[in-house]
């Protein structure tokens, strides 16, 4: 009787364990302009302001966005030295990564001047926030959890019905869950942040129209929520930034 019980309690937590990842594919709402000279890597909302940081060499800025025109409100341009990458605000700090220089910028939020550099451990590809700590990616499929002064508190492996995701770049923070956008794909996973696991994907092709599209459009990279629970998203170099809502494939 033992071992039977045993072997339920096994089958019924390989149960709880499989559940089934839902599938969504974005409905576009209302699309805006977006500045094509955008390389866009970090997106995100801070009160009524858009702030977007934008990556290249020599072309990685941090700017303010107009929502309704796309153009920048302000910005700041970097040496050519740094590749830009995601950026958040958490308890006024403004966090900006870099690719590959091993350092990460920080700002004031309310004035976006400059304040310190310091070092990070890895490289920089996304950046969001709980409001409690900095969570960020790496381009593995770990996700980071991080003070506010970017020492790592722990990490957790992102899995698909037991596969790890890897490519994990642009994250955004929504609903208890991170959003986060699947390198060189149209795919967006939400994730749970306690274990890991894929909850959900938003199937994103087609989004920007074939019309719509240059030799320089380059791939899927950019989410933001803003304070009324609108889900944004655009790409880099793309000429569009699109208000969405999911829509359960059939």
């Amino acid at each position: 009787m033992r071992k039977l019980s045993l072997l339920l309690l096994a089958l019924i937590a390989l149960s709880c364990g499989s559940a089934k990842v839902r599938e969504y594919k974005a409905h576009v709402v209302r699309e805006y302009p977006h500045d094509v000279t955008s390389y866009t890597q970090g997106l995100f909302f801070d009160g009524g302001r858009l702030l977007e940081t934008t990556g290249q060499w020599g072309e990685s800025t941090l700017r303010t966005v107009d929502l309704e025109t796309g153009q920048a409100t302000s910005r700041q341009d970097f040496s050519r030295k740094y590749f830009i990458e995601g950026s958040c605000i958490l308890d006024g700090n403004l966090y900006i990564l870099t690719w590959t220089s091993n350092v990460a910028f920080i700002y004031d939020a309310d004035s976006l001047k400059y304040r310190s550099t310091v070092a990070y451990p890895r490289e920089g590809w996304g950046l969001t926030t709980d409001g409690k700590q900095l969570i960020a990616s790496d381009g593995s499929a770990y996700l980071y959890f991080m003070d506010k002064d970017l020492r790592e508190l722990r990490r957790v492996r992102v899995t698909r019905d037991g596969r790890a995701v890897r490519y994990l770049n642009e994250l955004e923070w929504i609903d208890g869950k991170v959003w986060a956008n699947v390198y060189t794909t149209d795919t967006i996973v939400i994730i749970d942040p306690e274990d890991g696991k894929v909850e959900a994907t938003v199937d994103c092709r087609g989004l920007l129209s074939a019309k719509d599209r240059t030799p320089e459009t380059d791939v899927l990279n950019g989410i933001a929520v803003d304070g009324e629970g609108r889900i944004f998203l655009t790409g880099k170099y793309w000429p569009k930034l699109f208000e969405i809502q999911l829509e359960k494939k059939k």
